[in-house]
């Protein structure tokens, strides 16, 4: 008694101390980190999961369907969207199931022992039975319930499957963009290159015009000033591509400092003009865009949902069977025990009419009803913002064809008065400042043609991306 005491007593007072034990406080301070009591274990016990990658070459040269096959195979987004489609199916499986009856194996053993009381004395009695049985539900007419369950995962599924492609559309333009954006940082710190070699070549006409006492010292100090112009220009231009560079990894899944190389710019071919129309192009977006038709598709579970929510205000009618063996075994005091068994069997027809919840159906209707119209609503604004998203797209593409030619004239110009200049300048009919400017201005022409080039590719993959022909028509892949 005095052990069971006490282990009574260390109960209680377990329990009393385990809340402070677990419990989580305020901080202590407003200017120091709040620390967990039990950091370092939980630390230990829930650690950070592992960084799940895979290799690339770093001697390939990856083209853009190389880059976008490896993003759908390792992009977690892809993944995610994969298992909410399965999910869907399975619930389409489920849903289908209720056409089926439900037939259940049954092993029920019991035994009794009771006194039975006949005239002034009481007799016992023992009982022992045991039955297996099958047992069978079916529910035969529900008035469309069944029906609309199916057809709502039906639609649920292909709204799934659609999102599923969606999400590849989007992961496929992630993508494009940022190997475009590498291929505009690459060329730029290309750009910036040869930049700090003319530079250099001008710093030197300098000094040999300064030896010969054919220029002054400023004039000296000024292309050097230039070029050191240049090699900041041209650290900056390697640090925004290895930027570039990270930011195409983390799209591939692969850590920032992966190496890989990837396919220039003057290997791709240049889009020259539109092929359609900005009608033709939203027409055509309205027709292919995923995410519009998983609004459509919820729509029309939506109106399922509905369907199987309003047969509720109907009755159903169920059929509930069972049936097998049973063996029973009985005694009674003073006489010798009974043994007895045969089949047996049970059967019901139910009609079942709900006729007062509460409101349950008349809100779960309203709720369904609710849920059509938000989806309806979003179809609309969806509809105007693809509209509006295309003649963007299509505005910026035109825009971006101007560019490219008016890119190509200043590069020519550019170069010509460049080399105008520097010649000038050694003939001492120019001075060192208008061979800088020429210089500045070659520079700059160089890296709004670079941008222009890497912008007009770009804004044709953004188009693609609004109209929904990136996974329409994708870019085939090598080795396919």
């Amino acid at each position: 008694m005095k052990g069971s005491l006490l282990l009574l007593a260390s109960v209680v007072l377990f329990l009393c101390g385990a809340p402070s034990c677990i419990a989580q406080k305020a901080p202590t301070a407003p200017d120091s980190l709040w620390q967990a009591p039990a950091k370092a274990k939980l630390s230990r016990e829930l650690p950070a999961p592992p960084l799940d990658t895979y290799s690339v070459s770093s001697a390939k040269v990856y083209t853009l369907a190389d880059l976008i096959d490896l993003a759908e195979r390792h992009n977690p987004e892809t993944r995610y969207a994969w298992q909410q489609a399965k999910a869907r199916a399975a619930q389409l499986g489920i849903a289908r199931s209720e056409w089926y009856p439900t037939i259940a194996a049954l092993a029920v053993a019991n035994t009794a022992r009771v006194r039975v009381l006949l005239n002034s004395t009481f007799y016992r009695q023992t009982y022992g039975n045991f039955s297996p049985e099958l047992h069978a539900e079916y529910l035969v007419f529900d008035f469309g319930g069944r029906t609309g369950t199916i057809d709502a995962a039906k639609w649920n599924l292909l709204a799934a499957d659609l999102s599923f492609n969606d999400t590849h559309r989007r992961i496929i333009f992630r993508v494009m963009s940022a190997y475009y954006r590498l291929l505009n940082a690459q060329g730029l710190r290309q750009a910036a290159e040869v930049s700090l070699r003319n530079a250099e070549a001008v710093e030197a006409d300098a000094q040999d015009r300064l030896k010969h006492g054919l220029a002054t010292k400023p004039d000296v100090l000024e292309a050097q000033a230039s070029t050191a112009q240049a090699e900041y220009d041209l650290q900056d231009a390697i640090g925004a591509e290895e930027i570039a560079h990270g930011d195409l990894a983390a799209v591939l899944d692969l850590p920032a400092d992966t190496e890989f190389q990837v396919q220039k710019v003057s290997a791709l071919e240049m889009p020259t003009q539109l092929a359609d129309s900005v009608r033709e192009e939203t027409q055509r977006a309205l027709e292919q865009r995923p995410d519009l038709k998983a609004l459509l598709a919820k729509v029309k579970a939506a109106n399922a949902t509905i369907r199987h929510q309003r047969s509720a205000y109907f009755p159903t009618l169920s059929l509930n069977g069972e049936g097998g063996e049973t063996r029973q075994y009985g005694q009674q005091d003073l006489l010798p025990p009974g043994y007895a068994g045969g089949e047996t069997w049970d059967a019901s027809l139910e009609l079942k009419w709900t006729l007062f919840e509460g409101g349950r159906r008349r809100n779960e209707v309203a709720q369904a009803l609710a849920q059509r119209a938000a989806a309806q609503a979003q179809i609309g604004t969806l509809r105007d913002q693809i509209a509006n998203e295309v003649w963007a797209a299509h505005t910026d593409v035109e825009t971006a064809l101007r560019q490219r030619q008016a890119a190509l004239a200043l590069v020519t110009s550019a170069e010509q008065s460049y080399d105008a200049a520097r010649e000038s300048y050694n003939y001492g009919v120019r001075n060192i400042l208008d061979v800088i400017a020429a210089q500045k201005a070659l520079a700059r022409a160089r890296a709004e043609d670079v941008t222009a080039r890497t912008q007009l590719l770009l804004q044709t993959a953004k188009l693609a991306f609004q109209t929904g022909d990136l996974i329409a028509s994708q870019p085939a892949k090598a080795g396919h």
